[in-house]
C-alpha cells in the first residue's frame, strides 16, 4: 500500500493519496483544486486515480473532488449521512453517496466510511485496511473529527453557515462519536487528520502530523471527560475559547455543498507592462495585488491595491480581502516571474478566487502612494474615531490597547456595518502583517485607515504602555 500525506501549509490542510501498488489504482481523500501534486504522484507510481472522496462539506477551503473527477474520470464518493440539510447537491448526482459502513475497494486495500458527526452532521472518517499485511484496519483518516491533541470545532455552523445554537448538539454528537466510533478502536490504529497547527477548524491543533488512538485516549485534553462519561464538562470545555471563524467560510460551505465550479484548463497569465496596467487601473477594470511584506508596502504601493504578502498565506489572506461573490474584476499580481504568479494563482483557487489573469514583475513606472502610519508614541495625541484590533479574539482577550475594539482581519470586510461611516480608523494586529492586509482592503473600500506602525508588539515596547484584558465588542464611534 502507498499512503501519502499532501500538506498545504497555507491552509494547514492535509489530503491523502492511497494506492494499491499491486493493482495500480488509487483514491484521493480531501483534495484541493490545484491538482498537479496528485497527478504527479499517480504518474510517478504508475497508478490510475480511480476514486476521489472527502470527509465532509468543508468550510475552510474549496474542495477539489469535482475537479479531480473531471480531470481523471475517477468515481466520486460523498457522504449521504446527516439528514436532508446536509445532502450534497445535484452537481454530485454522479457520485456514490455513502452511508455508514460503505466500503471502497482498491485491490488489496479497503477504505471503509465511518459516520462521525460532530464537527458537521454528515462527517465521515475512513478506516483503511491494507489487506496485503493485515485483516484489520491500521489507519483512520479522521478529517475534522480528531486532530492531534484536539477535536474539530462544532460551532462553525453557527459561526459561518448561519446556524443558531447548533454548536451544542454538535458537541454532544462529537462526544458520542468519540465514545462509539473512535475509542472502540485498538490503540495501534494511526490517526491521520485533515488539519494541523494554524487551522481555524480547532483551537489547539498540534504541529505533529499524526497520532494514534492509544495516544489520544491517554493524553488528549478530552480523554478524561470520556473516561468519566462527563458529557456536560466536555461540551463546556470544547466550546470555550474557540478562535474567530473567517467570514469566507460561509462561502466555502455553500459552494462545497452545491458543487464547486470546475476550472478545467486555464489560460496562460498575461505579463503586464506598466503602461497597460496604469490604463486598466485608471479605468477601474482590474485590481492590483501587492504581494510584498508590509514593510515594503509602507514605503510605497499602488493606490487602492490589496496587500496579500507572499505565497505562504496567499489563500488565507486572499480570502480576507477579495470576495468573488460580490467582486468580479480580475486580479493582477506582483510576481517575480510567470512561475511565481502561477504558484500564487494556485493558492488563490484553493479558496475559490479564480480571477487572476495577469502579473507584473516590478512597480517601476507605476504611480505609488504611501499608506498612512502612526507611531505608537503618537497615539495618545492623535484624533481618531475607532481604534480597531484586527487580531483574533483570543489574542485580544490576552491583552489589547486601552479603548480598542476587536474585529478580526478575516471578518472585518463582512462587518463594515460595525465600523464608523466616516472618520478615521486606527488599526493594529500583533506585528503588522495582518494589519496591512486588512488595512489595504478597508482603504480600497473607502475607509480612512491609519496603521499603527509596529502594531501591538511595537506599542507594548513603549515605556508606560500597559495592555488591558477586558473584552469589548466593536461599536460605532459617536
Amino acid at each position: 500500500m502507498l499512503l501519502e500525506r499532501i500538506y498545504d501549509e497555507d491552509l494547514a490542510q492535509a489530503s491523502y493519496f492511497i494506492g494499491c501498488q499491486a493493482k495500480g489504482e488509487a483514491i484521493v481523500v480531501d483534495p484541493r483544486r490545484d491538482l498537479d501534486v496528485y497527478l504527479e504522484l499517480a504518474r510517478k507510481n504508475g497508478m490510475t486515480i480511480t476514486g476521489v472522496t472527502e470527509t465532509h462539506i468543508h468550510a475552510d477551503y474549496l474542495s477539489g473532488t469535482r475537479e479531480l473527477s473531471e480531470r481523471t474520470g475517477a468515481t466520486m464518493y460523498v457522504s449521504d449521512e446527516g439528514g436532508p440539510d446536509w445532502t450534497y447537491g445535484p452537481a454530485f448526482d454522479d457520485a456514490v453517496r455513502m452511508k455508514h459502513g460503505h466500503a471502497i475497494t482498491l485491490g488489496n486495500i479497503t477504505v471503509k466510511a465511518v459516520h462521525t458527526p460532530g464537527h458537521t452532521p454528515e462527517h465521515m472518517s475512513f478506516l483503511v485496511t491494507d489487506g496485503a499485511q493485515a485483516d484489520e484496519p491500521g489507519f483512520m483518516l479522521t478529517g475534522d473529527f480528531v486532530f492531534v491533541g484536539d477535536l474539530g470545532r462544532p460551532d462553525l455552523l453557527d459561526e459561518a453557515a448561519g446556524g443558531i445554537d447548533t454548536r451544542f448538539g454538535g458537541a454532544r454528537d462529537l462526544f458520542a462519536s468519540l465514545r462509539d466510533r473512535f475509542l472502540t478502536l485498538p490503540d495501534y490504529v494511526q490517526v491521520l487528520p485533515a488539519h494541523g497547527s494554524g487551522s481555524a477548524c480547532g483551537k489547539a491543533l498540534g504541529a505533529i502530523p499524526t497520532s494514534t488512538v492509544g495516544y489520544e485516549r491517554s493524553f488528549s485534553w478530552w480523554s478524561g471527560y470520556l473516561r468519566n462519561n462527563d458529557e456536560q464538562g466536555f461540551v463546556e470545555e470544547l466550546l470555550s475559547g474557540q478562535p474567530d471563524a473567517h467570514a469566507y467560510f460561509a462561502r466555502m460551505k455553500v459552494q462545497n455543498k452545491v458543487g464547486p465550479a470546475v476550472i478545467g484548463e486555464v489560460d496562460e497569465l498575461v505579463e503586464y507592462t506598466p503602461e497597460r496596467l496604469r490604463a486598466e487601473l485608471d479605468a477601474d477594470e482590474v485590481i492590483f495585488v501587492d504581494t510584498r511584506h508590509n514593510t515594503a508596502v509602507h514605503e510605497g504601493t499602488v493606490a487602492r491595491s490589496l496587500n496579500i504578502p507572499g505565497i505562504a498565506k496567499a489563500a488565507s489572506y486572499g480570502a480576507w480581502v477579495y470576495d468573488p461573490d460580490v467582486e468580479h474584476r480580475p486580479l493582477v499580481l506582483l510576481a517575480a516571474d510567470a512561475d511565481a504568479a502561477r504558484q500564487l494563482r494556485d493558492h488563490l483557487v484553493r479558496v475559490g478566487i479564480d480571477s487572476v489573469t495577469g502579473f507584473i514583475t516590478s512597480l517601476e513606472g507605476l504611480d505609488l502612494i504611501a499608506p498612512r502610519l502612526l507611531q505608537p508614541e503618537e497615539l495618545p495625541g492623535f484624533a481618531y474615531d475607532l481604534l480597531l484590533d484586527v487580531r483574533n479574539k483570543t489574542e485580544y482577550n490576552e491583552g489589547h490597547l486601552p479603548g480598542a475594539a476587536q474585529l478580526s482581519g478575516g471578518r472585518v470586510m463582512w462587518h463594515t456595518d460595525e465600523l464608523p461611516e466616516r472618520g478615521t480608523i486606527v488599526t493594529y494586529c500583533q506585528s503588522g502583517v495582518r494589519n496591512s492586509v486588512a488595512g489595504s482592503a478597508l482603504r480600497r473600500a473607502g475607509y480612512d485607515v491609519v496603521e499603527l506602525d509596529g502594531s501591538y508588539l511595537g506599542w507594548i515596547r513603549v515605556p508606560g504602555n500597559v495592555p488591558v484584558t477586558e473584552t469589548s465588542p466593536v461599536s460605532k464611534a459617536a
